[in-house]
Protein backbone atom coordinates (compact mmCIF):
# COMPACT_ATOMS: atom_id res chain seq x y z
CA UNK A 1 0.00 0.00 0.00
CA UNK A 2 1.10 3.18 -0.39
CA UNK A 3 -0.28 6.08 1.22
CA UNK A 4 -1.66 8.85 -0.93
CA UNK A 5 0.53 11.21 0.95
CA UNK A 6 3.02 9.88 -1.50
CA UNK A 7 1.60 10.20 -4.25
CA UNK A 8 3.39 12.27 -7.23
CA UNK A 9 6.58 12.90 -4.49
CA UNK A 10 10.10 12.27 -4.71
CA UNK A 11 10.92 8.81 -4.04
CA UNK A 12 7.54 7.26 -5.33
CA UNK A 13 8.48 5.16 -7.60
CA UNK A 14 11.35 3.26 -4.97
CA UNK A 15 8.56 2.89 -2.60
CA UNK A 16 6.18 1.49 -5.46
CA UNK A 17 9.37 -1.42 -5.84
CA UNK A 18 9.90 -1.78 -2.53
CA UNK A 19 6.10 -2.44 -2.34
CA UNK A 20 6.02 -4.99 -5.19
CA UNK A 21 9.32 -7.00 -3.53
CA UNK A 22 7.31 -7.07 -0.09
CA UNK A 23 4.76 -8.71 -2.02
CA UNK A 24 6.49 -11.09 -3.82
CA UNK A 25 8.82 -12.27 -0.80
CA UNK A 26 5.58 -12.44 1.31
CA UNK A 27 3.92 -15.33 -1.16
CA UNK A 28 7.63 -17.09 -1.40
CA UNK A 29 8.19 -16.98 2.42
CA UNK A 30 4.28 -18.48 3.11
CA UNK A 31 3.66 -15.00 5.16
CA UNK A 32 0.73 -14.61 3.18
CA UNK A 33 -1.23 -18.16 2.29
CA UNK A 34 -3.49 -19.11 -0.60
CA UNK A 35 -6.65 -20.54 -0.03
CA UNK A 36 -8.24 -21.05 -3.17
CA UNK A 37 -11.81 -19.84 -4.71
CA UNK A 38 -13.88 -18.99 -2.31
CA UNK A 39 -16.18 -16.05 -0.46
CA UNK A 40 -15.29 -14.73 2.93
CA UNK A 41 -18.32 -13.25 5.19
CA UNK A 42 -17.04 -10.43 6.97
CA UNK A 43 -18.80 -9.47 10.12
CA UNK A 44 -17.67 -5.26 11.43
CA UNK A 45 -18.92 -4.13 14.93
CA UNK A 46 -17.79 -0.57 15.62
CA UNK A 47 -19.33 2.35 17.41
CA UNK A 48 -21.94 0.26 18.33
CA UNK A 49 -23.19 -0.84 15.12
CA UNK A 50 -22.61 -4.61 12.70
CA UNK A 51 -22.48 -5.05 9.50
CA UNK A 52 -22.43 -7.77 7.20
CA UNK A 53 -20.28 -8.04 4.18
CA UNK A 54 -18.90 -10.72 1.30
CA UNK A 55 -15.60 -10.62 -0.20
CA UNK A 56 -16.22 -10.98 -4.03
CA UNK A 57 -14.14 -10.58 -7.44
CA UNK A 58 -16.21 -8.30 -9.30
CA UNK A 59 -15.70 -8.40 -13.31
CA UNK A 60 -14.20 -4.59 -14.69
CA UNK A 61 -15.92 -5.58 -18.19
CA UNK A 62 -19.11 -5.07 -16.32
CA UNK A 63 -18.06 -1.57 -15.12
CA UNK A 64 -17.91 1.95 -16.68
CA UNK A 65 -17.72 5.01 -14.62
CA UNK A 66 -18.36 7.60 -17.56
CA UNK A 67 -21.69 9.71 -17.25
CA UNK A 68 -24.68 7.62 -18.72
CA UNK A 69 -23.18 4.83 -18.31
CA UNK A 70 -25.50 1.69 -18.14
CA UNK A 71 -23.68 -1.26 -17.03
CA UNK A 72 -24.48 -3.61 -14.01
CA UNK A 73 -21.69 -1.94 -11.90
CA UNK A 74 -21.74 1.71 -11.57
CA UNK A 75 -19.75 5.08 -10.16
CA UNK A 76 -22.35 6.72 -7.78
CA UNK A 77 -20.05 10.08 -7.93
CA UNK A 78 -17.78 11.61 -10.65
CA UNK A 79 -14.63 9.97 -11.36
CA UNK A 80 -11.92 12.43 -11.68
CA UNK A 81 -10.01 10.72 -14.13
CA UNK A 82 -6.31 13.09 -13.29
CA UNK A 83 -6.30 10.90 -9.89
CA UNK A 84 -6.21 7.85 -12.08
CA UNK A 85 -2.39 7.73 -13.69
CA UNK A 86 -0.64 8.32 -10.48
CA UNK A 87 -2.50 5.49 -8.44
CA UNK A 88 -2.45 2.99 -12.03
CA UNK A 89 1.53 3.19 -11.64
CA UNK A 90 1.11 1.59 -8.10
CA UNK A 91 -0.97 -1.25 -9.05
CA UNK A 92 1.18 -1.49 -12.68
CA UNK A 93 3.63 -4.05 -11.92
CA UNK A 94 2.09 -4.97 -8.51
CA UNK A 95 1.84 -8.98 -8.36
CA UNK A 96 -1.93 -8.51 -5.51
CA UNK A 97 -4.03 -5.95 -4.82
CA UNK A 98 -5.14 -5.28 -1.51
CA UNK A 99 -8.54 -2.95 -1.41
CA UNK A 100 -10.29 -1.29 0.09
CA UNK A 101 -13.66 -0.59 -1.59
CA UNK A 102 -16.99 -1.18 -0.66
CA UNK A 103 -19.30 -1.85 -3.36
CA UNK A 104 -23.34 -2.01 -2.06
CA UNK A 105 -25.78 -4.02 -3.71
CA UNK A 106 -29.77 -3.22 -3.24
CA UNK A 107 -31.42 -6.26 -1.27
CA UNK A 108 -33.97 -5.27 0.97
CA UNK A 109 -34.99 -9.21 1.09
CA UNK A 110 -31.89 -9.87 2.74
CA UNK A 111 -31.04 -12.95 0.06
CA UNK A 112 -27.51 -12.58 -1.09
CA UNK A 113 -25.09 -11.40 2.23
CA UNK A 114 -27.03 -12.54 5.19
CA UNK A 115 -27.56 -16.28 4.60
CA UNK A 116 -23.87 -16.52 5.32
CA UNK A 117 -24.68 -14.86 8.55
CA UNK A 118 -26.61 -17.65 9.62
CA UNK A 119 -24.11 -20.03 8.23
CA UNK A 120 -20.73 -19.16 9.57
CA UNK A 121 -20.31 -22.57 11.24
CA UNK A 122 -19.86 -23.85 7.56
CA UNK A 123 -17.22 -21.41 6.72
CA UNK A 124 -13.58 -22.02 7.96
CA UNK A 125 -12.64 -18.72 10.69
CA UNK A 126 -9.73 -16.91 8.91
CA UNK A 127 -9.60 -14.27 11.71
CA UNK A 128 -11.41 -12.82 15.09
CA UNK A 129 -9.76 -9.94 16.50
CA UNK A 130 -9.20 -6.07 17.58
CA UNK A 131 -8.73 -3.58 15.20
CA UNK A 132 -6.01 -0.86 15.57
CA UNK A 133 -6.88 2.75 15.82
CA UNK A 134 -10.34 2.48 17.30
CA UNK A 135 -11.87 0.15 14.59
CA UNK A 136 -13.65 -2.31 16.20
CA UNK A 137 -14.27 -5.79 15.95
CA UNK A 138 -13.50 -7.72 12.47
CA UNK A 139 -14.35 -11.54 11.87
CA UNK A 140 -13.59 -13.51 8.63
CA UNK A 141 -15.02 -16.45 7.52
CA UNK A 142 -13.94 -18.38 4.08
CA UNK A 143 -16.76 -20.69 2.34
CA UNK A 144 -15.81 -22.77 -0.44
CA UNK A 145 -18.66 -25.00 -0.52
CA UNK A 146 -20.35 -24.60 -4.15
CA UNK A 147 -24.29 -24.72 -2.98
CA UNK A 148 -23.63 -22.06 -0.37
CA UNK A 149 -21.47 -19.93 -3.21
CA UNK A 150 -24.51 -21.09 -5.95
CA UNK A 151 -27.08 -19.62 -3.52
CA UNK A 152 -25.51 -16.27 -3.30
CA UNK A 153 -24.90 -16.04 -7.30
CA UNK A 154 -28.48 -16.83 -8.18
CA UNK A 155 -29.65 -14.23 -5.72
CA UNK A 156 -27.65 -11.62 -7.14
CA UNK A 157 -28.79 -12.94 -10.85
CA UNK A 158 -32.46 -12.47 -9.69
CA UNK A 159 -31.86 -8.52 -8.64
CA UNK A 160 -31.09 -7.69 -11.57
CA UNK A 161 -33.60 -9.49 -13.66
CA UNK A 162 -34.63 -6.86 -16.62
CA UNK A 163 -38.11 -7.49 -15.58
CA UNK A 164 -38.44 -7.40 -11.64
CA UNK A 165 -36.10 -4.51 -11.83
CA UNK A 166 -38.47 -2.39 -14.07
CA UNK A 167 -41.19 -3.11 -11.70
CA UNK A 168 -38.97 -2.30 -8.42
CA UNK A 169 -37.98 0.88 -9.69
CA UNK A 170 -41.28 1.66 -11.91
CA UNK A 171 -39.21 2.14 -15.43
CA UNK A 172 -37.57 0.35 -18.11
CA UNK A 173 -34.08 1.05 -17.52
CA UNK A 174 -31.19 -0.99 -17.77
CA UNK A 175 -30.21 -3.45 -14.52
CA UNK A 176 -27.78 -1.86 -12.31
CA UNK A 177 -26.57 -4.16 -9.72
CA UNK A 178 -23.66 -3.20 -8.13
CA UNK A 179 -23.05 0.62 -6.93
CA UNK A 180 -20.08 1.86 -5.99
CA UNK A 181 -19.43 2.94 -1.80
CA UNK A 182 -16.32 3.66 -1.28
CA UNK A 183 -13.11 3.62 -3.08
CA UNK A 184 -14.65 4.62 -6.67
CA UNK A 185 -11.22 5.87 -7.95
CA UNK A 186 -8.83 2.38 -6.32
CA UNK A 187 -11.60 0.36 -8.90
CA UNK A 188 -11.66 2.89 -11.67
CA UNK A 189 -7.43 2.25 -11.49
CA UNK A 190 -8.14 -1.37 -12.27
CA UNK A 191 -10.43 -0.44 -15.05
CA UNK A 192 -7.69 1.53 -16.28
CA UNK A 193 -4.87 -1.34 -15.80
CA UNK A 194 -6.97 -3.99 -17.28
CA UNK A 195 -7.75 -2.27 -20.23
CA UNK A 196 -3.85 -1.52 -20.13
CA UNK A 197 -3.35 -5.66 -19.92
CA UNK A 198 -5.57 -6.80 -22.26
CA UNK A 199 -4.36 -5.23 -25.18
CA UNK A 200 -1.43 -7.72 -25.24
CA UNK A 201 -3.53 -10.53 -24.36
CA UNK A 202 -5.58 -13.24 -27.22
CA UNK A 203 -9.17 -13.75 -26.79
CA UNK A 204 -9.00 -16.60 -24.98
CA UNK A 205 -6.62 -15.24 -22.49
CA UNK A 206 -9.05 -12.41 -22.04
CA UNK A 207 -11.95 -14.78 -20.38
CA UNK A 208 -10.09 -15.73 -17.24
CA UNK A 209 -7.12 -13.30 -16.61
CA UNK A 210 -6.80 -12.37 -12.62
CA UNK A 211 -6.07 -8.32 -13.61
CA UNK A 212 -10.23 -8.91 -15.33
CA UNK A 213 -11.06 -8.47 -11.87
CA UNK A 214 -10.74 -6.38 -8.62
CA UNK A 215 -11.54 -7.70 -4.94
CA UNK A 216 -14.31 -5.97 -3.34
CA UNK A 217 -16.61 -6.11 -0.33
CA UNK A 218 -20.17 -6.27 -0.88
CA UNK A 219 -22.66 -4.70 1.43
CA UNK A 220 -26.54 -4.50 1.67
CA UNK A 221 -27.70 -1.02 1.60
CA UNK A 222 -30.12 -1.87 3.45
CA UNK A 223 -28.28 -3.13 6.33
CA UNK A 224 -28.94 -1.72 9.78
CA UNK A 225 -25.07 -1.17 10.38
CA UNK A 226 -24.33 0.87 7.52
CA UNK A 227 -25.45 5.00 7.94
CA UNK A 228 -25.03 7.51 5.52
CA UNK A 229 -23.59 11.00 6.77
CA UNK A 230 -24.30 14.11 4.90
CA UNK A 231 -21.53 15.65 3.69
CA UNK A 232 -22.51 20.43 4.28
CA UNK A 233 -21.25 22.83 1.94
CA UNK A 234 -20.02 26.29 3.08
CA UNK A 235 -19.35 29.14 0.29
CA UNK A 236 -16.67 31.69 0.93
CA UNK A 237 -15.89 35.12 -0.17
CA UNK A 238 -19.18 34.76 -1.66
CA UNK A 239 -20.81 38.52 -1.32
CA UNK A 240 -24.21 38.77 -3.07
CA UNK A 241 -24.66 34.84 -3.37
CA UNK A 242 -27.65 34.56 -1.60
CA UNK A 243 -29.55 36.65 -3.89
CA UNK A 244 -27.91 35.23 -7.45
CA UNK A 245 -28.25 31.41 -6.28
CA UNK A 246 -31.85 31.98 -5.61
CA UNK A 247 -32.44 33.18 -9.44
CA UNK A 248 -30.15 30.55 -10.21
CA UNK A 249 -32.21 27.53 -8.72
CA UNK A 250 -35.37 29.17 -9.82
CA UNK A 251 -33.92 29.15 -13.18
CA UNK A 252 -32.33 25.61 -13.03
CA UNK A 253 -36.08 24.46 -11.35
CA UNK A 254 -39.37 25.20 -11.07
CA UNK A 255 -38.83 28.21 -8.99
CA UNK A 256 -37.50 29.01 -5.81
CA UNK A 257 -38.20 31.61 -2.58
CA UNK A 258 -35.78 32.17 0.25
CA UNK A 259 -37.30 32.21 3.79
CA UNK A 260 -36.19 34.17 6.45
CA UNK A 261 -36.25 32.70 10.23
CA UNK A 262 -35.53 34.16 13.72
CA UNK A 263 -33.51 31.40 15.24
CA UNK A 264 -31.81 28.02 14.27
CA UNK A 265 -34.78 26.26 16.49
CA UNK A 266 -37.23 27.78 13.80
CA UNK A 267 -34.97 27.19 10.81
CA UNK A 268 -34.75 23.59 12.20
CA UNK A 269 -38.47 23.18 12.92
CA UNK A 270 -39.23 23.89 9.28
CA UNK A 271 -37.29 22.14 7.71
CA UNK A 272 -38.35 19.21 9.64
CA UNK A 273 -41.80 19.78 9.05
CA UNK A 274 -40.59 19.51 5.03
CA UNK A 275 -43.07 20.61 2.48
CA UNK A 276 -44.40 17.88 0.19
CA UNK A 277 -42.62 17.49 -3.39
CA UNK A 278 -40.57 20.39 -2.87
CA UNK A 279 -36.03 20.71 -1.54
CA UNK A 280 -35.40 23.02 1.68
CA UNK A 281 -32.49 24.16 1.43
CA UNK A 282 -31.36 25.80 4.88
CA UNK A 283 -28.45 27.95 5.39
CA UNK A 284 -26.82 30.45 7.22
CA UNK A 285 -25.06 33.74 6.68
CA UNK A 286 -24.10 36.73 8.91
CA UNK A 287 -27.60 38.47 8.28
CA UNK A 288 -29.13 35.23 10.31
CA UNK A 289 -31.21 31.87 9.23
CA UNK A 290 -32.41 31.31 5.87
CA UNK A 291 -33.78 28.80 3.50
CA UNK A 292 -34.47 28.34 -0.14
CA UNK A 293 -37.54 26.13 -1.45
CA UNK A 294 -37.09 24.71 -4.62
CA UNK A 295 -40.79 23.59 -5.31
CA UNK A 296 -40.34 21.37 -8.69
CA UNK A 297 -36.63 19.88 -8.34
CA UNK A 298 -34.96 19.07 -11.36
CA UNK A 299 -32.62 16.51 -9.36
CA UNK A 300 -33.65 13.52 -7.04
CA UNK A 301 -32.12 14.70 -4.09
CA UNK A 302 -31.39 18.26 -2.24
CA UNK A 303 -27.99 17.91 -3.02
CA UNK A 304 -28.27 17.74 -6.66
CA UNK A 305 -30.29 20.72 -6.57
CA UNK A 306 -28.03 22.58 -4.54
CA UNK A 307 -24.95 21.43 -6.29
CA UNK A 308 -26.08 22.43 -9.57
CA UNK A 309 -26.64 26.06 -8.44
CA UNK A 310 -23.50 26.59 -6.80
CA UNK A 311 -21.53 24.59 -9.51
CA UNK A 312 -22.96 27.73 -11.70
CA UNK A 313 -22.23 30.39 -9.24
CA UNK A 314 -18.79 29.16 -8.57
CA UNK A 315 -18.37 29.33 -12.26
CA UNK A 316 -19.02 32.81 -12.84
CA UNK A 317 -17.86 34.06 -9.62
CA UNK A 318 -14.06 33.00 -9.63
CA UNK A 319 -13.38 34.42 -6.24
CA UNK A 320 -15.67 32.42 -4.32
CA UNK A 321 -15.20 29.00 -3.32
CA UNK A 322 -16.49 25.95 -1.57
CA UNK A 323 -15.99 23.34 0.96
CA UNK A 324 -17.54 20.13 2.01
CA UNK A 325 -17.91 20.35 6.29
CA UNK A 326 -18.93 17.50 8.27
CA UNK A 327 -20.74 18.55 11.43
CA UNK A 328 -23.55 21.46 11.88
CA UNK A 329 -22.48 23.18 14.60
CA UNK A 330 -19.04 23.74 11.99
CA UNK A 331 -21.53 24.78 9.33
CA UNK A 332 -23.29 27.42 11.47
CA UNK A 333 -19.61 29.02 12.26
CA UNK A 334 -18.15 29.72 9.20
CA UNK A 335 -21.48 30.21 7.50
CA UNK A 336 -22.20 33.53 10.02
CA UNK A 337 -18.92 35.15 9.14
CA UNK A 338 -19.02 38.13 6.60
CA UNK A 339 -19.42 36.81 3.21
CA UNK A 340 -19.70 33.24 4.04
CA UNK A 341 -23.08 31.20 2.98
CA UNK A 342 -23.39 27.50 5.16
CA UNK A 343 -25.86 25.16 4.13
CA UNK A 344 -26.76 22.19 5.87
CA UNK A 345 -27.77 18.84 3.54
CA UNK A 346 -30.56 16.56 4.89
CA UNK A 347 -28.87 13.27 5.59
CA UNK A 348 -29.67 11.16 2.03
CA UNK A 349 -31.81 7.88 2.76
CA UNK A 350 -30.29 4.62 1.95
CA UNK A 351 -33.21 3.49 -0.30
CA UNK A 352 -32.88 6.77 -2.68
CA UNK A 353 -29.24 5.68 -3.49
CA UNK A 354 -29.75 2.98 -6.64
CA UNK A 355 -33.07 4.82 -7.39
CA UNK A 356 -31.02 8.05 -8.33
CA UNK A 357 -27.97 6.52 -9.59
CA UNK A 358 -30.45 4.68 -11.94
CA UNK A 359 -32.21 8.03 -12.79
CA UNK A 360 -30.00 10.70 -13.12
CA UNK A 361 -26.61 8.91 -12.74
CA UNK A 362 -23.30 9.35 -10.58
CA UNK A 363 -24.89 11.78 -7.91
CA UNK A 364 -23.12 15.06 -7.04
CA UNK A 365 -19.77 14.85 -5.20
CA UNK A 366 -19.74 14.68 -2.05
CA UNK A 367 -23.05 13.39 -1.72
CA UNK A 368 -22.78 11.21 1.47
CA UNK A 369 -20.37 9.72 3.43
CA UNK A 370 -20.36 5.45 5.10
CA UNK A 371 -19.53 6.49 8.46
CA UNK A 372 -15.93 8.06 9.58
CA UNK A 373 -12.65 7.34 8.70
CA UNK A 374 -11.78 4.78 11.56
CA UNK A 375 -15.36 2.88 10.16
CA UNK A 376 -13.92 2.43 6.82
CA UNK A 377 -12.77 -1.35 5.25
CA UNK A 378 -9.29 -2.17 6.45
CA UNK A 379 -6.63 -3.88 4.43
CA UNK A 380 -6.97 -7.71 4.91
CA UNK A 381 -7.76 -10.13 1.98
CA UNK A 382 -5.45 -9.63 -0.99
CA UNK A 383 -5.57 -11.47 -4.27
CA UNK A 384 -3.09 -11.92 -7.24
CA UNK A 385 -3.60 -10.18 -10.34
CA UNK A 386 -0.89 -11.28 -12.11
CA UNK A 387 -0.54 -14.60 -13.95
Amino acid sequence: MLPEMYLEKPGEAERIESINEHMRRYMNEGVLEEKGEGLVFVRRTVDGKTRNGLIVALDLEAYDYKKGAATLIRATEGTIVERIPPRLRIRKDAPLELPHILVLIDDPSRTVIEPFANAVSEGEKLYDFELMQAGGHIEGYLFHGEKRILSALHALEALCDPSAFSAKYGADKAPMLFAMGDGNHSFATAKANWERCKETLSEEEKLDHPARFCLVELENVHDAGIVFEPIHRVLFDADGAKEALQALLAAQNGGCRVEHFPSREALAAFTARGESGAHILPFVSNEGFYAYIVSSPAAQLAVGTLQNAVDAYLKENKKASVDYIHGDDVVFELGAKQGNLGFLLPPMQKSELFRTVVFDGALPRKTFSMGEAHEKRYYLECRKITK
